[in-house]
């Protein structure tokens, strides 16, 4: 284990400034383009594979540095840049992170290639927890999964909801009730292959902020796979059916709730990076900008506005950056992951809004970009997991109570 810092190494603040630039001069240029839109940004994402942004290896390294502060310094800058373009670039990651949680050896060697693809030709993964009646309570998903001993095939039937890259991707990985007696202990993760028949997309969302991230449905119609798509494998499986059904405390955690913990910190800073967008701009406005004979930040309400932004952006990052250290060296135990999403999905609300206050009427309009990073901002305090939900994870933490 290493010390806790927040002394970037020369290594991460190269990789931070090349980030930094391909935000500012690829990403924020079409923003607004692709947000209008309401496109997949495949030009974008083919750019940032092309060198080596989008790749297995790039997110791996990002996500095994010791220090397990790459992931989220890289993210802020390339969602300062845009937010919806960043979910589609980092949109992959929630799969991978999936089958490397939950999958052998052999699984992680097969599936999570075909996450990225490569630099000429590069691929997407989807994550297919939630539905239209289960969100936050996963335990009352409808998708469902059963062995037809006859092939040996698992079957899957049911439709996922609110899915990132739902049904353009090419490897999804699903979550479905192998045994609804159970609950959520009952569930199971497999990855649906390339053109599996049965999946398809269904309804694609239309979203008021981060637009340029395709959000959809995803229609399982039978879906057949192998034996070898169940991640962790049948026995595996077998065992942690048996000791639910025994009643005995495994102190395993849902395949979904698992994934989300562990990128929970990465989703803050996607909340970070937009938050510190907006109070640049707003503080650069805020120079230029004339009244009274001055420069409105020489205005006591304004440069206050200012003070506070750039405050809670900080204090924002310090919870960030401590829930993705702790993540990497011994774990999160005490709901840290979920502080620093609670914080920086508060403060990136929070921040859009003062940003567009300090503009004016300007800040209404879409002559300026922060009227579209506060409609980005908002789904910070909803997807993976609500304001409440991470209150409620908070709350269980603190007290050590089931609190419902």
């Amino acid at each position: 284990m290493i010390g806790f810092s927040l002394a970037l190494s020369d290594d991460q603040r190269q990789l931070q400034s090349w980030v930094h630039d391909f935000a500012a001069n690829v990403v924020r240029p079409v923003a607004a383009e692709w947000d209008d839109r309401e496109e997949f940004p495949w030009p974008v994402v083919q750019e940032a594979a092309r060198i080596g942004l989008y790749s297995l290896d790039f997110v791996a390294n990002a996500s095994f540095d010791p220090t397990g502060l790459t992931l989220p310094v890289v993210t802020e800058e390339l969602f300062w840049g845009d937010a919806g373009i960043g979910l589609a670039i980092l949109g992959s990651g929630l799969a991978a992170a999936a089958i490397a949680g939950a999958g052998t050896p052999e699984q992680l060697g097969e599936w999570l290639p075909q996450c990225y693809g490569t630099a000429d030709d590069p691929r997407l993964g989807a994550f297919c927890v939630s539905e239209a009646d289960a969100g936050s309570d996963v335990s009352s998903l409808r998708t469902r999964a059963t062995f037809d001993e006859a092939t040996g095939d698992w079957v899957l039937t049911g439709t996922k909801a609110w899915i990132t890259n739902g049904g353009i991707a090419d490897v999804h990985v699903v979550v479905a009730t192998v045994d609804p007696a159970l609950g959520a202990r009952g569930q199971a993760a497999f990855v649906v292959p390339p053109g599996t028949p049965g999946l398809s997309m269904g309804q694609k969302y239309r979203k008021s902020g981060i637009r340029a991230s395709h959000t959809a449905e995803v229609v399982l119609d039978d879906v057949r796979v192998p034996e070898r798509c169940l991640l962790g494998g049948r026995e595996r499986l077998e065992e942690k059916l048996g000791r639910a059904r025994d009643a005995a405390r495994t102190g395993e955690r849902q395949p979904a709730m698992a994934t989300f913990e562990a990128t929970r910190p990465a989703v803050a800073a996607q909340a970070l990076g937009i938050a510190r967008a907006a109070f640049e701009y707003a503080r650069d406005y805020a120079l230029e900008r004339r009244t009274f004979g001055k420069a409105i930040a020489e205005h006591q309400a304004v440069a206050f506005l200012l003070a506070d932004m750039a405050t809670e952006i900080d204090a924002a990052r310090l919870l960030v950056w401590r829930a993705a250290w702790q993540a990497n060296n011994g774990g999160l135990r005490g709901g840290e992951g979920s502080m620093s999403k609670l914080k920086a999905g508060r403060v990136a609300v929070w921040a859009t809004e003062r940003a567009m206050q300090v503009l004016g009427g300007a800040g209404f309009v879409k002559d300026h970009p922060v009227e579209r990073w506060h409609r980005d901002a908002k789904v910070y305090d909803i997807f993976e997991g609500t304001e409440q939900i991470q209150q409620l994870v908070i709350a269980r933490a603190i007290t050590g109570l089931r609190v419902e």
